[in-house]
């Protein structure tokens, strides 16, 4: 499998952020993450909002150590979770992201709601964070650790710049039982599609963090709760298939450098991937984690 460095990154979600704002599943919301239709929720803003809604919750628990806590979001994308948290709490917060698109965008939301003198969006890498962030009171990542080269780095660096006493919230998806040829077919394509460097299992997970200094407060699977094979998903199923088979057979005959595959990625991975992290979801390869941690 292709490993893919924060470069490689930056320019996926360069390439793909407007197309994720304007066609994703949380398009017209500026969110580009999962909705959960968790316990409690009735319409579909609440749906985007649930994890913030969690992370909310956590991080009333905890409290600054000079003033208002400071809350670090680690791959920010365009700054929507960060925003949102600041109008429901008196908080202070900054957000890391690898792409300048992103960045422009969450800064441009940060001005236009009137959070600029509490939120800040950084270009950065939360596996090698700028030196200037300071003592974090709670630190979440939506749907970026998988992105991460390196996990142990990601943990090191959160021990890093967390305070005792703090959080650490991870939601994302991870590894299940999945031995089949067509198990890993599909994770393949997801990795490959969505530039997937660390699918670890949530067990991984809990030793790296207690490794580095957190110990588990909760683990709570989302997975029941997700939107699987909407309309727009099945519609997009076949056409995924034929045109990754496609890609796969044809190479042989064409002997592509890059191969054609890796062309079409460039281009159409999100869709490829995101179709085959439907099918692992549903098929309980992979599921969707809400993780919480709290630094010794």
């Amino acid at each position: 499998m292709p490993r893919f460095d924060a470069e490689d990154i930056r320019r996926y979600y360069d390439r793909h952020t407007p197309a994720f704002l304007s066609r994703g599943q949380g398009r017209g919301t500026g969110s580009i993450h999962r909705a959960v239709w968790g316990p409690g929720v009735t319409t579909r803003r609440e749906a985007f909002h649930y994890v913030h809604d969690r992370i909310a919750d956590l991080a009333r628990s905890v409290s600054g150590t000079s003033g208002a806590a400071h809350l670090l979001d680690l791959g920010c994308g365009v700054g929507a979770s960060l925003c949102y948290l600041a109008t429901q709490l008196e908080i202070r917060g900054t957000g890391v992201t690898l792409s300048p698109v992103q960045r422009t965008i969450a800064e441009a939301r940060i001005h236009d709601d009137g959070l600029s003198d509490r939120l800040r969006c950084i270009d950065g890498d939360f596996n090698a964070l700028p030196p200037d962030v300071e003592a974090i009171d709670l630190a979440y990542a939506i749907e970026s650790f998988v992105h991460g080269a390196s996990p142990h780095r990601f943990f090191a660096e959160c021990q890093r710049v967390v305070r005792p006493g703090g959080l650490l919230v991870i939601c994302d998806d991870f590894m299940r039982a999945a031995s089949s040829h067509e198990s890993r077919r599909a994770l393949d394509r997801f990795r490959e599609g969505w530039h997937i460097n660390t699918l670890i299992s949530r067990d991984g997970l809990v030793e790296l963090g207690q490794a580095a200094g957190f110990e588990l407060d909760s683990a709570t699977d989302l997975t029941p709760w997700l939107e699987l094979y909407r309309a727009r998903d099945r519609f997009l199923a076949m056409p995924a298939n034929v045109f990754d088979w496609a890609c796969r057979s044809l190479q042989p005959l064409l002997r592509l450098d890059p191969p054609l595959i890796d062309c079409a990625n460039r281009r159409f991975g999100h869709l490829l991937g995101g179709h085959a992290l439907q099918t692992c979801l549903a098929r309980g390869w992979v599921g969707y984690d809400l993780v919480v941690f709290r630094r010794r």
